[in-house]
């Protein structure tokens, strides 16, 4: 089963949550006699030496819904955990998914879009005016997109964009006022020195430009550590450059998340076996629904991976689940759940991919068990 996690409910509450939880598991059979993910219904926070992740957010796109959170997910291993992607509301869903500050060690962004970036700086900002167990007292690592190469257009922005160092400086300084006053008052520490920022740029050699943003590749490492190996490799998202995917392989098993993506060779090369993906999912018969001009239809439609794709990426893959994440679009009342786990259905039958797909949803808790060894 499919775990919402929140903070202490009714048992009325806690039983309408399990069910609907059941309900977003699409009834595909599995590759394995036991599944690569379940997901379960209880409150209670990761924890123990395992691994599993939590769907934070849900919904795709900048604009901000009331019903679903911006994208975010939570991978938690050996006790420790780490963010990949801070859409709206990151924060408040870290904290009502059960996890803690001190636990955070390292943030991933899979690229600069607002949408994926807009609650990074909250953690560092918020966590330096708190003590204890409200607030990470020491450095954690951060990795994401280097700068584009391409100049802004942005008024009162001149120079190239920054990538994300660059924009963690700006952000400390556009928000200099708070932990100076606090700091005055002896009541909080400089935000900065809760970060140590790495940009993440693309290997040399394989001829990848904002022109050119993702051509084939192999993974490459970003980093490595006693909890895990993470690899990525280059995703075609429009005018992005660069924009990433991550694989996180650990002695529990291993996990990828597409970021933003149209289809790409890229994602089956990191995925290939992998425990479990996140991949996005858009249906472009919801967006007609919305009353959008064509020109941004068309835009959407060029830089996103269709949900009847997500059979056939799993099935190349060899992946053990997919969850279908960054919902587009992601208003229910546009794209019921029912109308997601039909489309999941039908592009797992369609591809005959054997594996289980998974709506996600927020606060979704997915634990993962390892079905097989790394191949790098």
């Amino acid at each position: 089963m499919c775990e919402p996690l929140g903070e202490p409910t009714s048992r009325r509450t806690m039983l309408s949550a399990m069910a609907a939880s059941a309900a977003a598991v699409v009834a595909v059979p599995l590759l394995a006699a036991e599944p690569a993910a379940a997901a379960t219904t209880t409150g209670s926070a990761p924890s123990g030496s395992g691994l599993s992740v939590t769907l934070l957010g849900t919904n795709g796109g900048p604009p901000p819904l009331a019903t679903r959170y911006g994208i975010s997910s939570a991978l938690t291993v050996n006790g420790r955990t780490y963010v990949v992607d801070c859409g709206r509301g990151a924060v408040t869903q870290y904290l009502r998914a059960g996890l803690s500050m001190p636990a955070l060690a390292g943030i991933f962004l899979t690229h600069l879009h607002a949408d994926h970036v807009v609650d990074y700086y909250a953690f560092p900002l918020l966590s330096a005016g708190a003590s204890g167990t409200q607030g990470f007292q020491s450095a954690i690592q951060v990795y994401g997109p280097g700068p584009a190469g391409v100049a802004s257009t942005v008024a009162g922005a001149p120079g190239p964009v920054p990538g994300t160092v660059a924009m963690t400086k700006l952000a400390g300084q556009a928000y200099a006022a708070s932990p100076t006053f606090f700091m005055t008052e002896h009541a909080g520490i400089d935000p900065a020195t809760l970060l140590d920022v790495h940009d993440v740029l693309p290997p040399s050699g394989i001829g990848a430009s904002a022109t050119n943003s993702a051509p084939t590749m192999a993974p490459f490492t970003v980093m490595e550590n006693d909890d895990m190996k993470v690899t990525a490799v280059l995703v075609p998202h429009g005018a992005v450059f660069p924009a990433y995917a991550y694989r996180f392989d650990t002695d529990h098993g291993s996990v990828v998340f597409s970021g933003d993506t149209s289809p790409t060779p890229n994602i089956i090369t990191l995925a290939t076996d992998a425990d479990v993906l996140f991949h996005e999912a858009l249906y472009p018969a919801g967006l007609a629904r919305l009353g959008l001009p064509q020109t941004l239809i068309d835009h959407i439609l060029s830089t996103h991976t269709d949900v009847a794709e997500l059979g056939r990426i799993a099935a190349e893959s060899h992946v053990g689940t997919l969850v279908a994440t960054h919902l587009g679009p992601g208003q229910q009342s546009v794209v019921s759940d029912a109308t997601w786990r039909r489309l999941l259905r039908d592009s797992a039958r369609r591809s005959g991919f054997g594996g289980s797909m998974v709506l996600g949803a927020d606060l979704l808790h997915v634990p993962v068990r390892k079905r097989g060894s790394r191949r790098y």
